[in-house]
């Protein structure tokens, strides 16, 4: 939703708890991610941040986030995340305190090594909806 010439932005702050959290967001299978700012809760034009779980010993599909910045804040756990290019994977095993950016277009995914410790991270995009390109595995 974004603000027509008719419609003011908006003009207020807004305050998301965790409880309003929305999983009616773009998806990628082996993880979930959770909508907090964004152009349908909040009214944001050019900002989105939620958060993204990933169970144990799990991982994500392959996926990038079209022409989005995304800035990754790693808040539990520690997730590796899984840069692609061609027949070539580049690892970054994270931890807490730890922050990831990942470029427009850049194809990756998320994987939990732990077997019992859930990861979560807290997610930022220069976009005000969350773009979510699943790449094929074949």
């Amino acid at each position: 939703m974004t603000p027509s010439d008719d419609e003011p932005s908006p003009t207020r702050l807004h305050h998301v708890p965790t409880s309003h959290l929305t999983g009616d967001t773009a998806q990628s299978s082996g993880m979930r991610r959770l909508e907090a700012i964004s152009g349908a809760m909040t009214g944001a034009a050019r900002i989105w941040m939620g958060e993204s779980h990933l169970d144990p010993a799990t991982r994500s599909s392959n996926h990038h986030h079209g022409e989005s910045e995304t800035g990754i804040y790693v808040l539990r756990g520690h997730p590796v995340f899984v840069f692609l290019k061609g027949d070539e994977e580049t690892r970054i095993e994270t931890q807490p305190g730890d922050y990831v950016f990942v470029p427009p277009f850049v194809a990756h995914r998320e994987e939990n090594p732990s077997p019992s410790e859930e990861a979560v991270v807290i997610l930022a995009r220069s976009t005000q909806e969350a773009i979510v390109v699943n790449l094929s595995t074949t």
